[in-house]
């Protein structure tokens, strides 16, 4: 309109408008009854004792009235204003009622829902009334040639006594629908102002979903974590300590059993040969899970412990001002330990260089090889895992790794654990 004044009567956006401004004035009146009944009903009930869940109903009945107006939204602006709530998937009556009266953009749907059914509702009655005017205005010569010779009283007190007298009220009446497209399209893009202001999400909303989902990650960081300790010690105190009593048995049967000849005291050799093995891998089981050492002296002489062991020379070089959250070093070390298993089986490296340092309030570790390059974290190397389990973390895991090497793997992720 601002741009083409003159030719913007003559556009489609004219009608669009009209349409828009007409259903307000249609549902305005409607909305307004049923918000005055609960209203009624809610206050009336209350005094006995039931009026509860009529009131709840009038607390929500700006969601559904919400949806409508998104709908005749779409008659004037071609962008689609989004839902400002969050999706429930799976969730039960009461808790998607519970969620519905925490969010803010519940109750700023029934403020719009109010202002709908009265301001709103008043101009777009006010709009209709002169669109209608006008319209029967314009077609005055017809009306008055139709009814003629009867005298047609288009204004109170002055009669039109034929069509040719009636062409002033003509042009009356395009003047009329010329100040309706302008009128219009003003009020129109007023509610679709106050629409996308009352409606569409806002930056606290989204503010507070990413902090709900930031709490939710580090709920379940700690859950897994508590799981895990769980796994640890049923293993230590349950599995490892029989495995322990039974290698006990065996080599107590075994002294006995020496001195008589036969297979017997061969088979109890094997096993109790066979019971040290199997302690020997349940340890390692366990150290996998989470090793001691990562819980006794943190991240920095767990990594120069797995240093110790790899085939390939590593040199750690990990330096922390403390210890770090237990979720970090958890997250750190199984990185750093896939890259090392990684590089021994696939770089053909010759050397590995692990730097670790707090920068900024992160985290930052990276393990470099010299080996032939070429890795690829889609190819299931383990590291796909590892990125979503930093990605719970807020971090951020990169692989660099071109053809002939080396190989980086950079791991960032904040000290505090989420």
């Amino acid at each position: 309109m601002w741009a083409h004044p003159l030719r913007f009567p003559f556009t489609h956006w004219v009608p669009r408008c009209w349409a828009y401004l007409l259903s307000g004035a249609l549902l305005g009146p409607l909305l307004l009854v049923v918000l005055a009944v609960l209203l009624v009903l809610g206050a009336g009930l209350s005094v006995v004792g039931v009026g509860l869940p009529v009131l709840l109903a009038l607390a929500l009945a700006g969601i559904p009235t919400a949806t409508v107006t998104r709908w005749r939204l779409r008659l004037v602006e071609p962008v689609p204003l989004p839902d400002p709530h969050r999706g429930l998937p799976g969730a039960g009556r009461r808790a998607r009622v519970r969620t519905r009266l925490r969010e803010r953009a519940t109750w700023r749907e029934l403020a719009h829902a109010v202002l709908a059914s009265t301001v709103l509702a008043a101009a777009s009655l006010g709009f209709t009334a002169l669109l209608v005017f006008s319209v029967l205005y314009v077609l005055s010569p017809l009306v008055v040639w139709a009814l003629a010779p009867e005298t047609v009283m288009l204004i109170p007190g002055h009669a039109v006594p034929g069509p040719l007298a009636a062409l002033p009220f003509s042009a009356a009446g395009l003047a009329g629908l010329l100040l309706c497209a302008y009128g219009g399209a003003l009020l129109t893009a007023a509610e679709v102002a106050l629409a996308r202001l009352l409606l569409g999400p806002r930056e606290d909303d989204l503010g507070r979903q990413v902090l709900e989902l930031t709490r939710s990650r580090a709920r379940l960081a700690d859950a897994f974590e508590a799981e895990r300790r769980r796994i640890e010690r049923d293993l230590h105190d349950g599995a490892q300590q029989q495995l322990v009593v039974l290698s006990m048995t065996l080599g107590l049967a075994e002294y006995e059993l020496r001195a008589q000849e036969g297979r017997a005291a061969e088979l109890v050799t094997r096993a109790r040969g066979e019971a040290r093995q199997a302690l020997e891998q349940l340890r390692a089981l366990v150290r996998g899970i989470h090793p001691q050492v990562l819980t006794d002296h943190g991240l920095a002489a767990a990594v120069a412990e797995v240093a110790l062991r790899h085939p390939i020379p590593v040199t750690a070089d990990i330096e922390l001002p403390q210890r770090l959250h237990p979720a970090v070093e958890t997250t750190a070390y199984f990185t750093v330990t896939e890259a090392l298993t990684n590089a021994a089986k696939h770089s053909g490296a010759t050397a590995i260089t692990v730097h670790g340092r707090v920068a900024g309030g992160r985290l930052v570790v990276q393990v470099t090889d010299d080996g032939r390059g070429g890795a690829d974290p889609a190819a299931g190397a383990g590291l796909a895992g590892l990125a979503d389990r930093v990605a719970l973390l807020r971090g951020r895991l990169m692989v660099t790794s071109p053809t002939g090497g080396p190989t980086t793997l950079r791991l960032e992720v904040p000290c505090s654990g989420w």
